[in-house]
């Protein structure tokens, strides 16, 4: 078969929920279009390349670490719920980022929905 990584980074660049994956010093390695939009008024695509820990205060980046730390700590940890977004009615999730052999890699932050979908069925 073909080269995956074409068809994986399409996934990522069509999903409509921000996509930020980091590295393991933090460095934000890749933003999907959602991400660049979504955090446009903090740079958008600028902040590819500089350290995640930069966008958030010091007990985020503590939790972070946590989280981080944790993933380290086994295989079998890679999802973590982080809370609860009202405003947007979303919960945000942590997921490791591992590669073929288990090594945790890096990370991302997961977004998922609760609110019904408000686009037409099948409007072309």
């Amino acid at each position: 078969m073909e080269n995956l990584n074409a068809y994986f980074k399409s996934v990522i660049d069509q999903d409509t929920a921000s996509v930020v994956l980091c590295d393991l010093n933090h460095t934000i390695v890749y933003m999907n279009p959602a991400a660049v939009r979504n955090y446009a008024k903090h740079g958008g695509a600028v902040l590819i390349g500089r350290s995640l820990l930069h966008c958030h205060n010091a007990s985020s980046n503590s939790r972070i670490q946590e989280v981080v730390d944790w993933f380290a700590a086994s295989p079998e940890h890679n999802i973590i719920y982080t809370y609860h977004n009202e405003k947007q009615n979303k919960d945000v999730y942590m997921v490791a980022l591992r590669d073929a052999d288990g090594t945790l890699i890096g990370y991302y932050e997961k977004h998922e929905f609760r609110s019904p979908e408000t686009m037409e069925r099948y409007a072309f």
